[in-house]
Formats: structure tokens, sequence, C-alpha cells
């Protein structure tokens, strides 16, 4: 800038002077000086009475009279403080385009350029910027595009499984109706021989009794016979009865004939409730892990975790004898003296082991207060084997189940037969994290702060249940903790 501003202080400087114009005037010849220099200069040839340029000494007559020009060029707009037409220059320094004036007044020592060089420059970012806005442009197209083409693809995969599922649930309806008319077929053939039977008994009965009333007519006829060598004559063969059908061939069933049709059926639809409850929770979870979107970050503060708080019950029907339920389900306590609970196809036999009530999908987090020698904290599959002292039934110790040590000495973290040593602070209250969709499970240690203790990445096939395993020292309790 210092090198354009020497090229350019010869046409700001006036000749007569060599400084920088000062109120510069211009002569009718197109020279331009300062006012008073050049004011100065027709004083000294007014006596002569032609005046003449300075620099080309073309001459005037009469002296010309002289205005204080804004511009040395043209009549263009004005610069605001100096009254100069063009912004020719521009200050990089203050980043605005100014005059000549402004470069040797407030702007000095500033770095400047022409103005037609910075717009060179710019226009060269310019078009940088045009090729990179450009590139973004294709880029977000090409997004746009794949999102409607996912779109499309999840429209074309509902529709599909829309259809696909109307028809299974349809067959299921035929094949329901079909037993239903088979039953019904049944229970009316049924009904049809048993009446048939009865009504042939009935039958033989009333002819038996048409019979008896003849013979008992007969006999009352012979008694009235006041011949006794005739009574006794007759009377042989008016005593001697048919056989009689025996009573015992009268089987009289129940009124309630088909009572146990319909206790069969009631069965079968309670099985059936059962099945479609537990296949139904799979369907829930199949549906909304469908990959439209990512799944959300996890979450790094205890309120954000909170957002996902769940509610969970023990189900009492899954608990050891050893265990005693309180709190509504919601604590649990190890007792050496055996709680006589009734036998239950969901109970731990020997596992001092109990599960939650309800099924874990999605993104939860739950908290549990522990107390006393030790308390595994830990989910598992619902189908996790209940009967016996196997490793398949011992959460951590199988491919159904993962649990978390919790005593006094530290943590442990236990998959599969596989325990894992962890580090963190020592606390009684440990929080769950649960991201089924993504494959997450977090446990932290939770006091002032929440310090991760060990995070799992895998990928769940079922709902998952929260469980508990004590059986350390008597008195051991853990509880879920109704979080806020």
């Amino acid at each position: 800038s210092s090198s354009w501003s020497e090229l350019d202080r010869e046409t700001f400087s006036c000749s007569i002077c060599l400084d920088l114009l000062k109120d510069p005037v211009t002569t009718a010849c197109g020279h331009s000086y300062c006012m008073n220099c050049v004011e100065t200069h027709f004083d000294k040839e007014d006596k002569k009475g032609i005046h003449s340029c300075p620099q080309c000494r073309k001459t005037f007559i009469p002296r010309p009279v002289l205005e204080k020009n804004s511009c040395l060029v043209c009549l263009a707009s004005y610069c605001e403080k100096h009254l100069q037409p063009h912004y020719d220059i521009f200050c990089r320094t203050d980043q605005q385009s100014i005059c000549y004036l402004c470069s040797v007044d407030e702007h000095k020592g500033h770095e400047t350029v022409p103005a037609a060089a910075e717009r060179t420059e710019k226009q060269k970012e310019l078009e940088v910027r045009r090729l990179n806005i450009q590139q973004r442009i294709q880029e977000r197209e090409k997004d746009v595009k794949l999102l409607q083409q996912e779109v499309e693809a999840i429209n074309g995969s509902a529709d599909k499984a829309v259809e696909d599922s109307e028809k299974m649930f349809t067959e299921l309806i035929r094949l329901l109706q079909k037993r239903s008319s088979d039953v019904k077929q049944q229970v009316r053939s049924q009904q049809e021989t048993e009446v048939s039977r009865v009504k042939e008994l009935q039958e033989k009965l009333e002819q038996e009794i048409a019979e008896l009333k003849r013979k008992d007519g007969e006999l009352e006829h012979l008694s009235h016979t006041e011949d006794h060598n005739q009574f006794l004559h007759n009377y042989p063969s008016l005593s001697a009865l048919s056989e009689s059908t025996h009573s015992s061939s009268i089987n009289i069933r129940p009124l309630s004939y088909f009572e146990d049709v319909t206790a069969a059926v009631s069965e079968t639809r309670d099985k059936l409730q059962d099945i479609l409850r537990e296949e139904w929770t799979n369907i829930s979870l199949t549906v909304t892990e469908e990959d439209v979107l990512l799944s959300p970050a996890e979450p790094k503060t205890r309120a954000g975790f909170l957002k996902y708080s769940h509610e969970i019950t023990l189900d009492p029907n899954t608990a050891n004898t050893h265990l005693l339920l309180s709190e509504g389900n919601r604590k649990v306590t190890f007792m050496k003296q055996q709680k006589s609970y009734f036998d239950h196809p969901n109970r731990f036999t020997v596992w001092c082991q109990v599960l939650s009530r309800e099924s874990l999908t999605g993104r939860c987090y739950w908290e549990v207060e522990w107390r006393g020698g030790a308390v595994y904290v830990a989910v598992a599959y619902k189908n996790i084997s209940r009967a016996g002292r196997g490793n398949e039934c011992g959460f951590g110790w199988n491919d159904k189940s993962q649990s978390l040590y919790c005593d006094t000495n530290g943590y442990k973290f236990q998959y599969n037969k596989v325990q894992t040593v962890l580090s963190g602070p020592l606390s009684s209250r440990v929080g769950v994290y649960l991201d089924h969709r993504a494959g997450i499970l977090s446990f932290y240690s939770v006091s002032e702060t929440m310090t991760l203790l060990h995070r799992v990445q895998t990928t769940f096939t079922q709902p998952l249940y929260a469980g508990f395993r004590l059986g350390f020292s008597d008195g051991d309790t853990a509880e879920l903790i109704k979080v806020k």
C-alpha cells in the first residue's frame, strides 16, 4: 500500500508547492493546484493582464475564477467527510472504502490498496466461496435424495409388513374360526349321540312301563276272581314278569355335560393370550428398532439420565424363598429363614435372585440403593433358567444375563462366567442406563457426581428384566429408588 501511495502521490500533488493538494482547484486545461498556490501565481500575473497555467503555460483571458474542487476528475458522488466523489481506495485495516484524503487523514498508516485490486482479490474469494456453496448444495441434494429413498424404503417396508401381518393374522383368525367350527361340530355330534342314547333308553323304559301297567291290570283283575281254582290256575302265568331294564344301565350324568369342553377352550384361550402378550413385546420391540434415525447420544448429567427414569417393581413369582419383598415390591431383603412361598415355574429355586415384573426396552434409567455385605445388580432375559443350582440360572454366569457385583471393597462386572475388576468411587447407590436399541448397558456410581463404572456395547435380542442377587449375609438389601 505504501508503494501504491508513492505512485499516486504525484497525481494528488501540487506542481507549485510539490506538496499534497490543499483545497484543490483545477484550471480549464485540467491541471490541479492548491488554491493558495495558483491564486498567488495569478496575482503575480495580474500586471500583465494575461494569466497562464503554471504547468502547461496555456493562457487565460480574463483571470479564471477558481472554486474549490470536490473531485479532481468528475462530478461523482461524494465522500461524506471530504466531499470527494470517489472511493478509489480500500482500507483493509478498517474494511471500508475511502477516498484519497481519507488515506492521508484518519486512515494514515493503515493497510490500503486500490479498490480495484481489492475487488479482484475479493472476486477470487467469492468464486471459491461459490464453489464451496455449490459443492455443499450438491452434497445436500444428494442427502435429500438418499433421505427420500429412505422414506420410500420405509413406506415400502411398512406397507409390506402391514400386508404380511394382515395375511398372517387373517390366517390365524381363519384357523381359530376353523377350530371353533370343529369344536362346535364335535359338541353337536356328541350332543346328538348322547341325546339319541338317552331317548333310546327312554323308549325302552316307556315300553317297560306300559308292559308293567298292563301286567298290573291283569293281576288286579285276577285278584277279583271269586273262583279259587281259576285264580290258582291263572296266577302262575300272570305273576311271571319279563326281564326288567336294570337301573345300573341308566347312567345319569351331571347336568353340566360339556363343562370340560368350556374349561379346555378357556385354558387354550388363556395360553394364547399369554403367548400373544409375550410375543407382542417382541413385535413392538422389532417395530421400534427400525433404523430410521440414529439413537441420541448417552446423557452426560444425572438430570439428563433422569429424563429416562423408569419405575420398576419386583415380581414376587420370581423371588427365591430366602428373599423378602417390601416397599411395594421395590425392596428385597435376604433372610436366612425361608419364606413359605407357593411353587411357581418362574421362581428361582436355588439362587437367591429376583427379577422385575416389567420388561425393559428402549431407553431406561434406574437407580439402586444397596446395604449390607454384597449385592449383584443385574439385567437378564426372561428365558434365563430358574430351577437348580447350575450356572445357567445365575446372573452373570451365562449369556442370558449381565451383572455388576457390589461390595465394600469395590465393583466387578460379570458376563458369561467372565469377571472384570472395575475401578471407581464406592457408593451405596448405583445407576443403570439401558439403550436397548443401541445395545448399550452402562453402570454408574452415583453420589454428588456420576462416575461411569462400566459400559457394554452389544446387541440385545430380547426385552431385558432388572434383577438382584443377594445371599451373602442376613439382612442384605437392595431397593429400586423412586427418582425424581
